[in-house]
C-alpha cells in the first residue's frame, strides 16, 4: 500500500485568483504535487526490493530519490495550507488578528517584519535554479530563521521545522508570471495565510527536546 498520499486542496481552484491562476493550482497540485508522491512510494518500494535482494549497487541514487520525492511532498503540503485568498490572507501578521506571538517573534528574530519579507523574498528569488524559500523554527536557539532549499534539498538546518514556505519553481508561477520569478514573489505576499503560520510556529516551538543533543 502507498505510504504517502496527494493531501485535497482546502479551496478550489480558482480561490487564489488573481495571485494564482486557477489553471496553475490544477496543474500544480494535481500533475506536480501528486508526481512527488508517486514518487515517493515507487522509490520506498525499490529500496525494499534492494534489501530483499542484498543488491546496493543503486543505493546512492535511490536515497537521493526519496530525499527529493519526499521533500518535495512535504513543502507543498505545507504551501497549499500557507495561502487563502487574497481577501482572507495577506498583509502582516498582526495582534489584533489574534496571530500576536508571531508577529513578536518576527520581529525578535529579524528586527522588524520589513526585514523578514525583504530576507525571504530575497532567498525566495535566489535559490539556485529550481526551489523554495523557507521560513523555519530553529529548536536550538528558539529563534526563527530564514533558509534556501534549492531542488527539495540545501542550505537547510537539521531540525529546523518550517513553517511558511516560497514555491520558486517555474511550473508554480510561469504559464502567468513568465519568467518574472520576482513578480511572483511580491505576489505570493497577498494571499499569505498567517493563521496557519501561527498554529504551525505554536506547534514547532512546543515540541521540546526533540534534538536530544545531549543526554
Amino acid at each position: 500500500m502507498p505510504v504517502y498520499t496527494l493531501p485535497e486542496l482546502p479551496y478550489d481552484y480558482s480561490a487564489l485568483a488573481p495571485v494564482i491562476s486557477p489553471e496553475i493550482i490544477e496543474l500544480h497540485h494535481d500533475k506536480h504535487h501528486a508526481a512527488y508522491v508517486k514518487g515517493a512510494n515507487d522509490t520506498l518500494e525499490q529500496l525494499a526490493e534492494a534489501r530483499d535482494k542484498e543488491s546496493w549497487g543503486s543505493i546512492n541514487g535511490l536515497e537521493k530519490n526519496l530525499a527529493f520525492h519526499l521533500s518535495g511532498h512535504i513543502l507543498h503540503s505545507i504551501y497549499w495550507q500557507n495561502m487563502t485568498g487574497p481577501k482572507d490572507g495577506g498583509g502582516e501578521p498582526l495582534a489584533q488578528d489574534g496571530v500576536g506571538e508571531l508577529a513578536d517573534a518576527i520581529a525578535e528574530s529579524f528586527g522588524s517584519f520589513a526585514n523578514f519579507k525583504a530576507q525571504l523574498s530575497k532567498a525566495s528569488a535566489t535559490t539556485q535554479g529550481s526551489g523554495w524559500g523557507v521560513l523555519a523554527y530553529e529548536p536550538l536557539s528558539g529563534r526563527l530563521i530564514v533558509e534556501q532549499v534549492y531542488d527539495h534539498q540545501g542550505n537547510v538546518g537539521q531540525g529546523a521545522t518550517p513553517i511558511l514556505v516560497f514555491d520558486a519553481w517555474e511550473h508554480a508561477f510561469y504559464l502567468q508570471y513568465r519568467n518574472q520569478k520576482v513578480d511572483f514573489i511580491e505576489a505570493m505576499w497577498q494571499v499569505v495565510n498567517w493563521q496557519d503560520v501561527a498554529r504551525r510556529y505554536e506547534a514547532a516551538k512546543s515540541r521540546a527536546d526533540v534534538l536530544l543533543l545531549a543526554p
